[in-house]
């Protein structure tokens, strides 16, 4: 094998491990959940009763050596970037979007980071995989104290080591995830500290704020034999200023999974929901939405406003850098639903309830 199949072999199972969870071909040894069966728990691996089986090893393939991604821009920095207060006291709730997933949401005395990612690439190894295009929104070392940090899942997008053992160094702050991501975590780096719950488990971090974990239809793994070893999940956020619904990664279904949030825990202040790394579609519609999905699960969760993440920070699948966007608004207007309900953040950017 000449030097260049092996560069290539090894982007593959880099960019493999983003996108679907895939890692490469070397798997750490790994401790794993062990806990009572249950509705989505077999006693091995989590599932959703209600969502879709990951694809198979060999559709990945077929999507990976088949697939003609459009060219993104090199670098697309973002016009803003965020030096947020110390603290938000009050009933007010401040969002910072710091890219791809990842949130800075200060309110009632909290700092709260959503999917937390500084790291420069998304992958198992640190010299391939889906790199950045622009830098968070936020300088890592121009953070507040930051006091709780919510993880959704083990996909490498989404829970970045790195990124968490410099959080532990610097504001060690409490690490809320669904079951199994803690041992993650803690095999990584035991001063990361990780607390594990499942759907429906509610999670007091201040006298005035609170999260629930709630089914969200995706899966997990960070190698070829943990799919969905551990839980995944989306948040449902109370604060001083309502009820803020994080999903971080979804597909959409029948939308069932956004209607049951609404029955559950309306009425919703805002939702922030992916707009991203959605085509192909017939490889990506059960674990990703698109945009006009995005606007349904507005519709079904019943939200005021929406917020869009999961686009323009990693090249994760085929569509353009801007595609998300421009489809995005294409949706809302063929629904008569007004844009500035549903808007579009640059990394940076800063929103305000």
């Amino acid at each position: 094998m000449n030097a260049i199949t092996r560069r290539r072999l090894l982007a593959t199972a880099a960019g493999l491990a983003a996108t679907a969870g895939l890692s490469s071909l070397w798997i750490s040894r790994m401790s794993y959940y062990q806990g009572p069966v249950t509705d989505h728990f077999d006693g091995t691996r989590f599932f959703d009763p209600d969502g879709a089986p990951p694809k198979s090893f060999w559709e990945v393939m077929r999507w990976r050596f088949s697939h003609k991604p459009a060219q993104w821009p090199e670098w697309a920095p973002s016009p803003f970037a965020d030096t947020p207060p110390p603290r938000v006291d009050g009933a007010g709730v401040r969002l910072v979007y710091v890219g791809h997933a990842s949130w800075l949401i200060q309110t009632a005395g909290l700092n709260i980071l959503i999917d937390p990612v500084w790291s420069e690439r998304v992958s198992p190894v640190s010299f391939a995989g889906p790199k950045r295009h622009n830098d968070p929104g936020i300088a890592f070392d121009r953070l507040p104290k930051i006091d709780v940090v919510l993880v959704s899942h083990g996909h490498y997008d989404h829970l970045d080591l790195a990124t968490l053992s410099r959080l532990a160094a610097a504001h060690a702050p409490r690490v809320i995830t669904p079951l199994g991501n803690d041992l993650t975590m803690t095999a990584h780096d035991d001063s990361i500290r990780a607390e594990a719950y499942d759907w429906s488990d509610r999670v007091e971090l201040n006298d005035r704020v609170a999260v629930t974990l709630v089914p969200t239809r995706h899966w997990t793994a960070r190698g070829l034999f943990d799919r969905n070893r551990a839980l995944w999940a989306s948040f449902v956020l109370e604060t001083p200023a309502g009820r803020i619904y994080v999903v971080c990664d979804s597909g959409y279904g029948d939308g069932r999974h956004f209607r049951r949030v609404r029955d559950a825990h309306a009425p919703l202040k805002l939702a922030i929901l992916p707009i991203g790394a959605y085509e192909p579609r017939w490889f990506m519609q059960d674990q990703h939405m698109n945009p006009a999905d995005a606007v349904k699960a507005l519709a079904d969760c019943g939200a005021e406003r929406a917020l869009a993440n999961h686009h323009g920070t990693f090249q994760l699948t085929d569509e353009a850098i801007d595609a998300p966007e421009q489809a995005l608004y294409a949706a809302l207007d063929a629904e008569g639903v007004p844009r500035e309900r549903f808007p579009v953040l640059k990394p940076g950017q800063v929103f305000e309830l």
